[in-house]
């Protein structure tokens, strides 16, 4: 098992495949690595190296009472690129790893990235506020949390009929993959699903983007029924200083699985830009 020690100790567990220039993914909550399978074995297979941890609390990793936040998981991520001695990589964020991806660069410039792409990313912010009246209330982000701690093997199942888009007309119901995100989420620790809850939710990532000089892909559904696009990726682009967006009709937050053929293709496009 490929694993990187944390200075605090946390092993961190990644899967490093492929050669090539580097692309390094970060997932969102409460999953895992593994929730980039497509992208991984699509751009492995079209020459580069793919690369992607587990979040401490998260999957393989390490799972940690202390250091749930976002900073650190920024540092998490910086002690990996600095193991792999990685240049000129692309990062790629999806959710709260487009979080992120966003703190990462705000803490630790580019000097090891060439671009970066946010997927269904939780940036700028989630919460609504005066800045953001397109957010979404703490109230839900309190359900969230009361459904965690009440049942969140429950919770998990029942959060992938909108995380898919499975409640749409016309879409097409899979459980194998509502199976797949479930298995993910329960082999994160309870602990680091309820305190991720309050980073995905209520971090303002603004500095942040404003400190991604490189090229940076912004996609997005526009039927993202969890992550808002009026309230994140409309406002994100408006803030980088390199940002494209593709919204993505009809698409559901979790578009890497249900629209990963079109996302494979724009990402191997943008890679090749």
């Amino acid at each position: 098992m490929n694993t990187v020690t944390t200075r605090d100790g946390t092993l961190i567990n990644f899967k490093d495949w492929g050669h090539g220039p580097a692309v390094v993914f970060s997932h969102g909550w409460p999953l895992q690595g593994d929730a980039w399978e497509d992208q991984m074995m699509f751009l492995a297979e079209h020459g580069y190296r793919v690369i992607a941890h587990d979040r401490r609390g998260h999957g393989l990793s390490s799972k940690p009472w202390h250091g749930n936040d976002m900073d650190t998981y920024a540092d998490d991520l910086a002690t990996l690129i600095d193991a792999l001695d990685l240049t000129g990589a692309t990062l790629v964020g999806h959710s709260t790893g487009g979080g992120e991806v966003a703190r990462y660069i705000g803490r630790h410039g580019t000097d090891r990235v060439a671009r970066a792409v946010l997927v269904g990313a939780v940036t700028p912010q989630m919460l609504v506020g005066p800045a953001n009246p397109n957010g979404v209330p703490m109230e839900v982000f309190d359900g969230i949390r009361s459904a965690v701690q009440a049942d969140r093997s429950q919770f998990f199942k029942d959060l992938t009929t909108a995380f898919y888009g499975f409640n749409r007309e016309g879409a097409k119901d899979s459980p194998g993959l509502r199976d797949t995100f479930w298995l993910q989420g329960m082999q994160c620790s309870i602990r680091s699903a309820y305190a991720c809850i309050k980073q995905f939710s209520e971090t303002d990532f603004t500095e942040d983007l404003k400190k991604m000089t490189v090229p940076t892909l912004v996609i997005h559904g526009d039927d993202d029924q969890i992550v808002p696009i009026a309230a994140t990726a409309r406002r994100a682009v408006e803030l980088l200083p390199q940002g494209t967006l593709s919204v993505y009709e009809g698409a559901p937050h979790g578009l890497p699985a249900t629209h990963k053929d079109k996302l494979n293709a724009e990402l191997l496009a943008f890679l090749r830009s």
